[in-house]
């Protein structure tokens, strides 16, 4: 769930006291457990572990990806061959950091967020210790403008390989059209949340709080639109909280 917002304002069901969200769409605790310690964590490199420890502590832990999710992104970046990435959502820089780790040395990601403060706080200094911080460009504002920005910039247009958007999902749509100009065909978009809690499938007269119900059915209307979009190659992941894979062809 990532960052505090990247646009308008980030919403976090966790954050607001919903019992919807948790970091995985698993019925099972035990078996969730399970692949976190069969599979996740023996292969977690340290700096990314104290970052995942320290996000913990903060009162919004609830926004931070999941530790499986990071690490398909990790794998899917790895196979892409990814040189520039955009990471719309930041928060401390968890998911920031995985990607950060997993882009060649001479790798650049743009990431972008309305704050630095939970960045600077927890996930700066062990960014820097990591060794990765110069892989960096931090820019502090509302995604749309950023987006604008980088769109009419010179040499932009087809440049980057892969992003994750992790923010305010009532922009999801506004963001894919901008990132789809910003993508080279191939490129992949990754966007987080887009099951939101399984609300997307709850019946009308399920008891839902009204915001979680009315970004249910914002999150339906981006599901919709990216599935009948003739531009990517779709596929639906049932990881973490949902998330929704594009591959630009088009």
């Amino acid at each position: 769930m990532a960052s505090a917002g990247a646009g308008e304002g980030k919403e976090t069901g966790t954050a607001a006291g919903s019992s919807l969200h948790s970091k995985t769409l698993l019925k099972s605790q035990p078996l969730y457990q399970y692949i976190l310690e069969s599979t996740v964590f023996p292969r977690e490199p340290d700096c990314l572990r104290e970052l995942r420890v320290a996000t913990a502590t903060h009162p919004m832990a609830g926004m931070a990806a999941s530790p499986d999710e990071v690490q398909l992104l990790q794998l899917l970046i790895e196979i892409l061959g990814v040189k520039n990435a955009i990471e719309v959502g930041v928060f401390t820089g968890y998911s920031l950091l995985a990607t950060a780790l997993a882009l060649p040395d001479d790798g650049k990601i743009v990431a972008i967020d309305v704050t630095r403060e939970s960045y600077d706080q927890i996930g700066s200094p062990v960014i820097e210790k990591a060794g990765v911080a110069h892989k960096i460009d931090f820019r502090v504002g509302l995604a749309l403008p950023v987006l604008d920005q980088m769109v009419s910039e010179e040499g932009n247009k087809g440049k980057f390989d892969f992003a994750f958007v992790d923010a305010d999902k009532v922009n999801f749509l506004n963001y894919h059209e901008r990132l789809l100009q910003l993508l080279r065909v191939g490129g992949l978009i990754a966007y987080d949340n887009t099951l939101w809690g399984g609300s997307v499938a709850a019946p009308h007269d399920e008891p839902l709080s009204e915001r979680d119900r009315a970004l249910a059915a914002a999150t339906r209307e981006f599901n919709a639109a990216v599935a009948a979009d003739p531009r990517v190659h779709v596929c639906q992941v049932a990881i973490a909280d949902g998330l929704t894979l594009c591959r630009r062809v088009a």
